[in-house]
């Protein structure tokens, strides 16, 4: 398959987010990097977990990757920031074999850089208003396009098995959601798989 991720995090990201989609992309074999926006390897999570980023932005800036992913929680706030980071999606969003995947409070960022126009688009509640243009249907997780967008920790594993299916196919996604034995949720729940 060879595809390539990079899985975004800046300090206070929100760690379910990013390890489960880290794991089952991996489990699906994609070649997954976690790139740290901190300016250094070691990055803490929003619940006090320090993890340690095998690159940084500034290495990561001069490769190619498949799919870029941005966890949210309360470290979102950071992809603001960092204006290179903040191009860097900006010029990826507009080169459609590139996916963007967001989560959480981070599908406000790409609202934010007009990749949301006319789009299907979920957040965590309250983050509404940062989709900006797109039509946002408070979905457990949208694809559409090269953008896949999530809700929240909750709905994270539904989440990361819509970017495998994106990068490596249904059956790919079905096979590691099977492996793991996943149960999906039933669909009058909060987090249920459409």
């Amino acid at each position: 398959m060879n595809k390539k991720a990079f899985v975004f995090l800046p300090e206070g990201f929100e760690e379910a987010e990013a390890i489960v989609t880290v794991d089952v992309l991996r489990r699906g074999g994609v070649d997954v990097r976690t790139v740290s926006l901190a300016g250094c390897k070691k990055v803490v999570g929003s619940h006090a977990i320090a993890t340690e980023a095998d690159i940084t932005f500034d290495e990561a800036a001069d490769e190619a990757a498949d799919v870029l992913v941005l966890p949210g929680g309360p470290g979102a706030a950071r992809y603001y920031e960092n204006k290179n980071f903040m191009e860097y999606i900006k010029k990826s969003g507009q080169n459609e074999n590139i996916v963007l995947a967001a989560i959480c409070a981070a599908p406000g960022v790409l609202g934010e850089l007009g990749l949301l126009d006319g789009r299907r688009a979920t957040c965590y509640p309250g983050y509404e208003s940062k989709l900006i243009g797109a039509v946002v249907t408070g979905a457990p997780f949208e694809t559409d396009g090269n953008i896949i967008t999530g809700k929240s920790a909750g709905c994270v594993f539904e989440f990361a098995f819509a970017v495998l299916a994106k990068l490596a196919g249904d059956e790919a996604a079905e096979g590691v959601r099977t492996a793991m034995a996943y149960r999906q949720p039933p669909t009058d729940r909060h987090c249920a798989a459409r």
